[in-house]
């Protein structure tokens, strides 16, 4: 039965109807207009908006302008619009929000269109592009599943959208989205670092299959995760590769080659124990902090700057290839040596044969994370010992990659122990600037920086510095001594030292012949001739910041110093006798571009021109017929290299220093002990144990015509000429007129 309404019914019906709807409405209105000022809760301000609270990573930056590594809490680093790939562009278009570039931050008919896709079951997200970026900047509230307050969370993200969409450009939208969002593994936020993690590449590099692949991460980063679910990761980047051919972005016959490709992933996970650089950006990191409490430099507020969230820009003198190719020498060339190292060992009595082999297992057991913590939970020595007795899970370092392995704690620490330890340096001598850091072999293992924080004693590598004196006072490198036992009286002790009869040349030999095969007989001779207090002096003067005493024995090498402070002296004899102190910091800018700090490095003249040029033609001498000869016969490096190799008592240290004039280079080998070492200078001298690390990188360095670092440019003479002669036959027949002449006057 048809009930037919009376038209004063209908008009009262109408009426009601349109007074629900108006007074909703109405209602959304108020509501609105409540939570636009604030009264359900205050909304981001345009500045917020613009400069949302991230966490921005700090990145170092090479010479060369590639990310050396990052400081973060969050992986994260802006880019602009222009450093995006039109790939991104379009793949977030066309899947995230294809009317983008037609509404003004809320698409009315997208929204319900999704409501009735919602209703038959097909669950799909309503908000654009522009809305999405709003939620964003509520990331730290929850959404709430309470009806009333979610409708208010998403009406504040409507005001945010539309204000947004005011005061911003699409493309401003478009890049602020793509710099916040969450790509899920080791803290990736961003498409800039999501670009360098999933495929080592940058944005504006981005391939339209690799965009569509991090365009789907966006919305579930970890259900399409390209490491732990490919699958799900291909099958998602395929969906957006079809949505951007249904948006024209790609033809069908590129969508059938993209879909056609595998996922190509080339994975380099950022984190704080892998990469380039890693000890350097420990140093580097502690310096600036240092700066910025010692400058007072903070932010406009009067907070300190935080490295890991404020997003500063970092540039470094380092080069990205040098650094590759100083890590690359030293991870080749130690493999070998470590292997070395332990075939020289087998079989021995390492108890009978180390002194004080006992204390240091000790020492390193107290020393131990697992001591420290074993101690902090009451427990007894004995008990401990007993602890480091019984096996356990861990993981250990090879040169191999790290291993997962079942060994008892104190074999660990004897592992350890018997773990060779390198270190190298690479400079610019002109400028001071740092080249390449290698501050260990594992930074993951091994934390402690042995470029900078290190001292190991020198060895012969000191030697250069006192015949520098000696040259100084006017002694010629031919000047000819008798290579026999020189008491040094009057520093306390009568000292003379001690020189291998396999390693002695016997006779009268010349100060290049003496300083190129490391004589220490002839040295001390020379060290007696121009006494230890100059020589302290110039060491300082050419940058060695540890204790030199005033003693006859430092011409042997008997003092500590590091490596960055060794590398930096030598850079002397290359550089026309001026030291210009070793530099790799340039400045610190903001994540605005303002410059909070420029590094300006000290110069000092530590000798003169004609002394540094005499030394390194006394320095290429150790290379061509020295100690470090097997420079050319068994890596090919005839071109001019000057050096010098040390070797220290019982072969704890080995030492390598070689210079070009365009490139400073200084290299340590040893054991974490100085007990623990090779038990002959065959095996354990420098020109074993460092001078091929410096041989490999140099090569490489060589190869790459990009760098600037020619092969075959020789050091300058003065140019007021040289008042020292080094050709030897022109000083022979000077010193025999000489003679002639003293003989007919009688002398």
């Amino acid at each position: 039965m048809i009930v037919k309404l009376k038209p004063e019914e209908i008009q009262r019906y109408n009426r009601r109807l349109w007074g629900f709807v108006i007074g909703c409405f109405g209602f959304l209105l108020l509501m609105l207009l409540a939570i636009n000022f604030g009264l359900f809760g205050a909304l981001p301000s345009l500045r917020t908006i613009e400069n949302p609270k991230n966490n921005l990573a700090s990145e170092v930056i090479t010479e060369d302008k590639q990310v050396l590594g990052k400081y973060f809490v969050q992986n994260r680093s802006n880019v602009t619009f222009k450093q995006i790939s039109p790939n991104v562009i379009n793949a977030l278009i066309a899947t995230e929000d294809n009317r983008f570039y037609k509404h003004s931050g809320i698409d009315f008919g997208r929204t319900f269109t999704i409501i009735a896709y919602n209703l038959i079951g097909h669950k799909q997200g309503g908000s654009t592009i522009t809305q999405q970026l709003a939620l964003i900047l509520f990331s730290g509230r929850e959404r709430s599943h309470n009806p009333f307050v979610r409708i208010i969370q998403k009406l504040q993200e409507w005001i945010i959208a539309v204000r947004i969409e005011r005061n911003y450009t699409k493309e401003e939208i478009l890049t602020m989205y793509l710099n916040t969002v969450d790509f899920g593994a080791h803290n990736t936020f961003g498409i800039s670092s999501a670009s360098a993690t999933y495929f080592n590449t940058t944005p504006d590099k981005l391939t339209p299959d690799q965009a569509a692949l991090l365009v789907r991460m966006v919305n579930a980063p970890t259900l399409y995760n390209p490491i732990r679910h490919p699958d799900n990761a291909l099958t998602g980047r395929n969906f957006v590769l079809y949505r951007m051919s249904q948006e024209n972005f790609l033809t069908d016959g590129q969508y059938q080659e993209f879909k056609a490709k595998p996922l190509g992933i080339n994975y380099h996970p950022i984190d704080h124990n892998e990469g380039l650089g890693t000890y350097f950006r420990q140093v580097l990191k502690k310096d600036i902090q240092k700066i910025f409490e010692e400058k007072s430099i903070n932010k406009p507020d009067g907070t300190p700057y935080d490295l890991d969230r404020d997003g500063l820009k970092i540039y470094t003198t380092l080069n990205y290839d040098m650094q590759e190719y100083a890590e690359a020498a030293q991870k080749k060339y130690m493999r070998e040596l470590q292997a070395q190292f332990n075939d020289h060992w087998k079989g021995h009595n390492v108890h009978k044969e180390i002194n004080n082999y006992d204390l240091l297992i000790d020492q390193g057991m107290r020393r131990s994370d697992r001591y420290r913590e074993l101690k902090a939970d009451g427990k007894t020595d004995d008990e401990i010992k007993e602890n480091f007795r019984q096996p356990a899970e861990m993981n250990i370092f090879t040169w191999h990659g790290d291993i997962d392995t079942t060994m008892r704690p104190i074999d660990s620490i004897i592992y350890s122990k018997f773990t060779l330890r390198n270190a190298m340096m690479s400079m610019d001598p002109t400028t001071g600037f740092v080249k390449a850091w290698v501050g260990g072999i594992d930074f993951k293992h091994y934390k402690y920086d042995q470029v900078q924080m290190g001292t190991r004693q020198v060895g012969s590598t000191a030697k250069p510095f006192t015949y520098a004196v000696a040259v100084d006072n006017g002694f010629s490198p031919c000047l000819q001594v008798n290579n026999v036992p020189d008491t040094i009286s009057g520093y306390g002790v009568p000292w003379c030292p001690r020189s291998s009869p396999s390693e002695t040349i016997p006779g009268v030999i010349t100060l290049k012949k003496a300083l190129a095969n490391s004589q220490n007989w002839v040295t001390a001779h020379v060290m007696k001739e121009v006494t230890p207090t100059p020589v302290m002096t110039l060491i300082k003067k050419m940058g060695i910041t540890s204790a030199v005493p005033a003693y006859p024995s430092i011409c042997l090498g008997t003092f500590d110093a590091s490596v960055y402070d060794m590398t930096g002296a030598y850079s002397v004899f290359a550089n026309h006798g001026l030291w210009t102190e070793p530099t790799y910091l340039l400045r610190v800018e903001d994540k605005n571009g303002n410059i909070l700090y420029e590094n300006k490095p000290r110069v000092v003249q530590a000798m003169n021109e004609q002394t540094a040029y005499v030394m390194t033609y006394m320095l290429k001498a150790v290379v061509t017929e020295g100690t470090g000869a097997r420079m050319g016969y068994k890596y090919g490096l005839n071109n001019p290299i000057g050096g010098k190799t040390g070797t220290t008592n019982d072969n704890s240290d080995g030492w390598f220093i070689g210079i070009t004039p365009q490139l400073v280079t200084g290299v340590w080998t040893g054991c974490e002990d100085r007990d623990i070492h090779f038990r002959s200078t065959r095996l354990g001298e420098g020109a074993n144990t460092a001078l091929p690390v410096f041989a490999m990188y140099m090569k490489q360095v060589y190869a790459n015509s990009s760098l600037g670092i020619k092969k075959n440019v020789d050091f300058d003479a003065p140019k007021n000429g040289l008042n020292i002669v080094i050709d030897c036959g022109q000083y022979n027949n000077q010193q025999q007129g000489t003679d002639e002449v003293d003989k007919k006057l009688g002398f």
